[in-house]
């Protein structure tokens, strides 16, 4: 029997599998490229309290989503892979930038925190409405967080560093987000500007009963806390995990205990409130 190599077969014909996988893919780009061009997009914005005292905001993180035909809000995790590396990731980050610097602009005593890609740093759309941005009201610059994946910051970090160089005079602040998700190349670590260091999820869960969660979350923690940056642990949701790490000396929680994204925050109703 002749022997069927990868080469002989179609794109998309190398297993069911990918077969599979490469059609859900050019669906899901589908409904994003759809989304994008009916402007059915949104931030749903959660809150990052601070650990000492939890009835204090730090600041809110905007998630994007996708807003299907039924009105849906559809998370970023269930799109981002899809596209990612096309330009409709670019794309999405315009609109997540856009919609991040408006509300800024909006309401003045809000600090918000948007996700971006390594990749829309060369992206001279998103360059231009982040300056646009900037240049709106003086103290947007300050209350402005950029928020970039581990993943994403290593895979150019010379760019990134330089991007990080030239914006710290507009007052801009950079998160390291999922720190400890993927492979950090510690030889850039202590050249990067990041004054905030988000532990990933899978590190906080259960940490109150789970000595491997313990012993990892606090080595991470004392690598944020060398280079002088914020601590914050994702994807808290119990009394349990918050106490614990309140007490190990976390600078501030994010997750379920403390509030789910919403597409209608609290200051959306104020300002209705105030119109009417």
């Amino acid at each position: 029997m002749k022997h069927i190599s990868k080469a002989d077969l179609q794109p998309g014909q190398e297993s069911p599998l990918a077969a599979v996988v490469a059609a859900r893919d050019r669906e899901t780009m589908g409904m994003v490229r759809d989304a994008i061009g009916r402007k059915r997009l949104r931030l749903a914005y959660q809150p990052v309290v601070v650990a000492a005292d939890p009835t204090r905001i730090a600041f809110h993180e905007g998630l994007i989503r996708v807003l299907d035909d039924t009105g849906r809000a559809i998370p970023a995790r269930d799109f981002m892979g899809a596209v990612e590396s096309d330009e409709l990731g670019r794309l999405i980050d315009c609109a997540a930038l856009d919609m991040g610097l408006t509300t800024l602009a909006r309401h003045r005593d809000l600090r918000i925190s948007i996700n971006m890609s390594a990749r829309s740093v060369g992206y001279p759309r998103w360059m231009k409405i982040l300056r646009r941005g900037l240049a709106a009201h003086p103290t947007v610059g300050e209350r402005l967080i950029l928020e970039i994946t581990e993943s994403s910051a290593m895979t150019v970090p010379e760019l990134v560093m330089a991007f990080m160089d030239d914006m710290q005079s507009e007052g801009i602040a950079f998160a390291l987000d999922d720190f400890g998700a993927g492979f950090t190349a510690f030889r850039y670590f202590k050249d990067f500007f990041f004054d905030i260091l988000k532990i990933d999820g899978q590190f906080i869960r259960d940490i109150h009963q789970n000595p491997d969660n313990q012993v990892l979350t606090r080595a991470l923690m004392s690598i944020g806390q060398h280079f002088e940056m914020l601590t914050v642990a994702e994807a808290v949701e119990s009394v349990a995990e918050a106490e614990w790490l309140r007490a190990a000396g976390i600078g501030c929680l994010q997750g379920y205990l403390f509030g789910a994204p919403t597409v209608r925050p609290f200051w959306v109703d104020e300002a209705k409130q105030k119109v009417g």
